[in-house]
């Protein structure tokens, strides 16, 4: 019966589809309207075939189940850690699976501390993870929780945590590094070598997500950092296999979904590749341990609860790709403490995930899709070929000091910041699509908006003090969405409640239109909007905008209604309002020539386009 299927419909060539594309484009430029330029430097196709498969690698996950751990992070830098054993506990009873703690790098936590935060929380079940160690600091605690660990009485093998040792990430996030601490690092391996399930060293990848980085970045300098610490710890005398087996990568999740996918898929064989390289055969050497949150770059601050939709698309491709652990940040992480509601929400996404969805009973779903083989094939070697020129240029730390991570990190965010501005990406409620309604509350200040989201949490790594000299600039995480935050909130902080008027006229289709998309022009900045169906004429259009006291009248019809009717409101309104002509017409030199400077339309920058108007406005930048 299989093979009967869809027997009744010939088979088509690609040359057959190209034709018939081709002529649907009636002569446009086929690249430029169907491939699809990525952040990471390579065309994706409009679509993919059979034969695109041919040569490809093989990209599986190599996993038998796909189930992951439900994570958590808990706060426990105040050293209260009854309190934090406490929020763990009602985590744990609640869906969660794993827990991470944060915890104060130039504190020594005791065997009797590690008791109190961990009573009744099984280790051989719940996996914990320690964040923000310090080498040489947090080294005590460590030796502490290992003494913890042997007077439990359970198999040491069972035994499931990690600490975030990480010397590199500290370089990443303060442009500090103490070149001792490899020697600090391989004791810490040594010492952890007779816990099979213990891991030490995290290579942090989140960070470069968290800057605006593309995957390309995020994959090819993760890479580069595990093998700065394969180089140091092997040169100290440890072998291959003992250092890999006490490695995982920490990564972020971006909100290009399919990207996502192929992010996690190439990661695990390209490390295998790495880790293959220093002579090592094991599998479970090979294996990468992924621990994955949800991104803080698409947190947005305005129209908050679009950050649950964001944080679902992610966390599925994450869960699709298998990641081994996972991470929702809860919606309002970007602008304060997160609420038992948001956390609720935060830990039933993944819920719906595993036992609704059954994400978790399929091993490697995206496997066999022609056009996520090819998206993964291409990451893996644009992030390969971005990896090998970190190490052909004396490995990570060199090219960090050279400026060459902060320089190729930034040429990507860049472009995002760009297109932001202009609107060729959308995010959701800040630079497209704002809620018309919403005014920021009274809490949120300019310094909340422009923040380090994850100090304000208290989740950053912080300074520890034990480096002396900065060696680079650090790299600068930041929201997408921040400058059109504090263009809006500069507007809600005014004492001004400034309105757009939408003089509607003339060809109803056009009118409407303008106006609609007018309406979400002005509203980005915090302008309130008067929309209007259409008026019978220009006079009454005018009288009515006159009336309504708006500060901006703007000019919604046709372009070629322009050239006659826009000198005519100009005359009408006079100075009592800013005019501005919604679209672009080839009248506008005409028009200008009159006295009509504004025009807001479709290629404008948006953002330095309503600073300008909040100029007009009175409104100053915060």
């Amino acid at each position: 019966m299989a093979n009967k299927l869809f027997t009744e419909f010939p088979p088509v060539s690609t040359e057959q589809w190209e034709a018939v594309i081709n002529t649907d484009l009636k002569g446009a430029d086929y690249e430029k309207k169907l491939v699809w330029k990525t952040h990471e430097g390579f065309n994706v196709r409009p679509y993919y075939r059979a034969e695109n498969m041919e040569g490809l690698k093989d990209f599986g996950t190599g996993k038998k189940t796909n189930n992951w751990f439900i994570n958590y992070s808990v706060n426990a830098r105040r050293n209260n850690f009854k309190e934090a054993n406490a929020e763990a506990i009602e985590s744990l009873n609640k869906g969660v699976e794993s827990v991470s703690f944060f915890i104060d790098p130039s504190a020594v936590i005791t065997v009797a501390d590690f008791a109190a935060l961990l009573k009744d929380i099984d280790i051989t079940v719940a996996p914990v993870a320690f964040r923000s160690c310090c080498v040489k600091k947090s080294y005590e605690s460590f030796k502490n929780f290992l003494a913890y660990v042997d007077g439990l009485g359970v198999d040491k093998d069972a035994v499931k945590a990690s600490f975030d040792f990480n010397p590199l990430g500290y370089l990443n996030r303060t442009g500090f590094f103490n070149a001792d601490s490899c020697a600090a690092l391989a004791q810490i391996v040594k010492d952890a070598q007779a816990y099979k399930g213990i891991r030490v060293i995290a290579v942090d990848a989140s960070i470069f997500n968290s800057c605006g980085a593309s995957a390309k970045e995020e994959l090819g300098f993760a890479l580069a950092q595990a093998s700065e610490y394969m180089n140091c710890l092997t040169d100290a005398g440890l072998a291959a296999e003992e250092v890999a087996r006490k490695i995982f990568f920490n990564f972020g999740i971006g909100s290009t979904y399919f990207m996502e996918i192929a992010k996690f898929r190439a990661a695990r064989v390209l490390w295998a590749n790495v880790v293959a390289a220093y002579g090592v055969d094991c599998k479970c050497a090979k294996k990468m341990v992924i621990r994955a949150t949800t991104s803080e770059w698409n947190q947005t601050v305005y129209d908050a609860y679009v950050n649950m939709l964001r944080g679902t698309t992610e966390a599925m491709s994450a869960a699709i790709s298998g990641v081994d652990f996972l991470e929702v940040l809860p919606f309002d992480f970007a602008f304060r403490v997160p609420s038992d509601f948001s956390n609720r929400i935060s830990r039933n996404v993944q819920n719906i995930l595993k036992e609704e969805a059954h994400f978790n009973k399929v091993v490697d779903p995206a496997a066999g899709s022609y056009y996520v083989e090819n998206l993964t094939n291409s990451l893996a070697q644009a992030a390969w070929d971005l990896f090998k020129s970190v190490e052909d240029g004396g490995g990570y730390v060199a090219k960090f000091k050279e400026g060459f991570v902060q320089a190729a990190v930034k040429a990507v965010s860049d472009k995002k910041d760009k297109n932001i501005s202009t609107r060729r990406e959308t995010l959701l409620g800040s630079n497209q699509y704002p809620n018309f309604l919403e005014k920021a509350e009274d809490f949120i200040t300019k310094e909340i908006v422009s923040r380090d989201i994850q100090t304000y949490c208290g989740m950053a790594l912080p300074t520890c003090g034990c480096t002396k000299d900065q060696v680079a600039e650090p790299l600068k995480p930041y929201r997408g969405s921040e400058a059109f935050e504090a263009l809006r909130l500069a507007t809600d902080r005014s004492g001004k409640e400034p309105k757009a008027f939408m003089l509607t006229f003339g060809n109803l289709a056009m009118c409407r239109a303008r106006a609609q998309f007018s309406s979400n022009f002005f509203a980005v900045a915090g302008i309130r909007n008067i929309d209007n169906n259409r008026f019978a004429s220009i006079e009454e259009g005018v009288k009515a905008a006159i009336a309504s006291g708006c500060e901006i009248v703007v000019a919604c019809s046709s372009d070629d209604e322009y050239a006659e009717a826009v000198p005519q409101i100009a005359e009408l309104l006079g100075n009592k309002a800013i005019l501005v002509v919604a679209g672009d017409p080839e009248c506008r030199p005409a028009l200008e020539e009159k006295g009509v400077k504004n025009y807001i339309h479709v290629r404008c920058n948006v953002l330095d386009t309503l600073k300008e108007y909040q100029k007009m406005l009175g409104i100053k930048e915060l």
